[in-house]
């Protein structure tokens, strides 16, 4: 794994071992920067479940202000300090070692402009992070949410009861795309 542009471009990441987390496909993340690419520079971009903190990275060579991480797993943050480290984008990046409700609940102090949730994909994560995103008002008018899953149409109804509107979907493979922003 890679990253793909910016200031840190062909910088090799490293991942971790077994099947703890699941990466996100260099493919997958190459599509959807493309299509969020003029919205990068300059953005608070939020990665939850961020694993071996690639999409958070990518951002944070692409141009955004400033990268809130969030990943509870102990090697997996000890990875993405590491990646961090070698790409050299730490005044960037802010990691946090804790499960993604009590960050968002006790440490997001800010509107955020991008939010990418790739969390454990049997668990209703995506809903949860959504509805705390909306009750403590941590999104912009024009916020856009990035949901990576592999069961579209349950995340979707779930989506669907929120004060979100789907916005675009992408499929590559197992991997679903749901691009959200709020109504």
């Amino acid at each position: 794994m890679r990253i793909i542009s910016g200031k840190a471009r062909g910088t090799k990441l490293e991942t971790l071992s077994g099947t703890s987390t699941r990466p996100t496909l260099e493919r997958v993340k190459e599509s959807v920067f493309n299509i969020i690419q003029q919205e990068v520079t300059d953005c608070i971009f939020l990665d939850l479940f961020a694993g071996s903190g690639s999409i958070g990275i990518e951002a944070a060579s692409r141009g955004a202000k400033e990268v809130i991480m969030c990943e509870k797993d102990k090697d997996a943050f000890n990875i993405i300090r590491k990646n961090i480290e070698k790409t050299h984008l730490e005044k960037i990046i802010k990691v946090y070692k804790m499960d993604f409700e009590s960050m968002l609940s006790t440490k997001l102090d800010k509107k955020v402009d991008i939010i990418y949730i790739d969390p454990p994909y049997k668990t209703n994560y995506a809903l949860k992070t959504v509805e705390i995103l909306l009750e403590k008002e941590l999104l912009k008018d024009n916020s856009k949410i990035i949901i990576e899953t592999d069961r579209e149409e349950e995340i979707i109804e779930q989506i669907e009861k929120l004060d979100v509107k789907i916005i675009d979907k992408r499929k590559y493979g197992r991997a679903h795309i749901i691009f959200l922003a709020k109504v």
